[in-house]
């Protein structure tokens, strides 16, 4: 854990704002059967990649954010919101292009509707070309590169067409918080971080049990060439796949869950975090799965700091073990 401080993250990908209503219901609306939301409150986060900023941040690490923003009220909250956080942002202007604003009401503790506002096609080759710019002035000096991808329009082909094979030469490390229909653009990086879901549909595999999880593992390293994937499955944990090492298993903390949002951001902020401070990959994976836990246990858009994180790899966490003969 000490060994993370001070050690610096390059975030690159798709920055958003994540604003929630709070409120309570007490009757349904005699306009339509939908209940009728008595607002107590307000608030705003950094969403996407800016969330993976602020937990790398809150685990005290260094962080430099690249992303577009438009000139829009989110963008303004964005830009302000990484300065609190003490977030170096090289954040490309997107002109009228909108900032992704997330908007999520909540009664009671459960989330009623989402609304988004959003641009979400590739960024124009001018924007891309810039975005690229911001990454290669960062890179220099990073411990490890993080690829958010929301399928929002900074993660283009074009774009990693040209920051891998410079990451690739400096020897920083690059996770990927992918998206399926990028997947082959992937090609390259060091690990990738698939949920689930994601994993059935880029491999055509139901993880029915553990032969299906190993074999959607292996085609996964075999098809991208990486390092590593790490496939986070809820409350059943998460499964690392290394190159020549046998799949190993965190088991997830057991806690209550209150929200999942930007659970798999606080995963691979931490996650890039330990790699870029040395850690065998196995443990960054023990720490990511107890960071994981300590966010799902906190209402809205959230992060760790170190206490939760060591409370929690205290109280619950285990240690990493074979995956192999293991039901899933």
């Amino acid at each position: 854990m000490a060994a993370m401080r001070g050690r610096r993250v390059l975030v690159v990908g798709d920055a958003m704002l994540d604003e929630f209503v709070w409120g309570r219901v007490s009757r349904i609306s005699p306009e339509a059967p939908v209940p009728v939301v008595q607002v107590t409150g307000q608030s705003f986060h950094l969403g996407g990649a800016g969330n993976v900023a602020a937990n790398v941040r809150s685990l005290g690490g260094a962080c430099t954010l690249v992303a577009l923003v438009g000139r829009d009220a989110a963008g303004a909250r964005v830009r302000d919101a990484l300065e609190e956080r003490g977030v170096e942002a090289r954040l490309v202007d997107a002109g009228p292009r909108r900032t992704t604003l997330k908007t999520r009401i909540v009664a009671h503790g459960q989330q009623v509707v989402r609304a988004d506002q959003e641009d979400t096609g590739d960024a124009p080759r001018e924007l891309e070309s810039q975005l690229v710019a911001a990454v290669r002035g960062a890179l220099a000096g990073a411990g490890a590169l993080v690829v958010s991808d929301y399928e929002k329009g900074v993660v283009t082909a074009g774009l990693l067409r040209r920051v891998l094979p410079l990451a690739r030469r400096l020897r920083v490390p690059v996770l990927v918080d992918p998206k399926p229909r990028h997947f082959p653009l992937y090609r390259g990086a060091s690990v990738v971080t698939p949920n689930q879901l994601e994993t059935e549909q880029v491999t055509g595999l139901r993880l029915a049990g553990s032969a299906e999880l190993a074999a959607a593992g292996r085609r996964i390293l075999a098809a991208l060439g990486c390092r590593a994937v790490l496939v986070t499955r809820g409350e059943q944990g998460m499964t690392l796949f290394e190159r020549g090492r046998a799949p190993r298993h965190v088991e997830a903390t057991a806690r209550e869950v209150f929200d999942v949002t930007g659970a798999g951001d606080s995963v691979i902020a931490t996650l890039a975090l330990a790699v870029a401070a040395g850690a065998p990959l196995a443990d960054a994976a023990t720490l990511a799965n107890a960071a994981a836990s300590v966010v799902v246990g906190k209402l809205g858009t959230a992060q760790a700091t170190p206490a939760e994180l060591l409370d929690a790899l205290r109280s619950g966490s285990r240690r990493t073990a074979p995956a192999s003969g293991r039901s899933s």
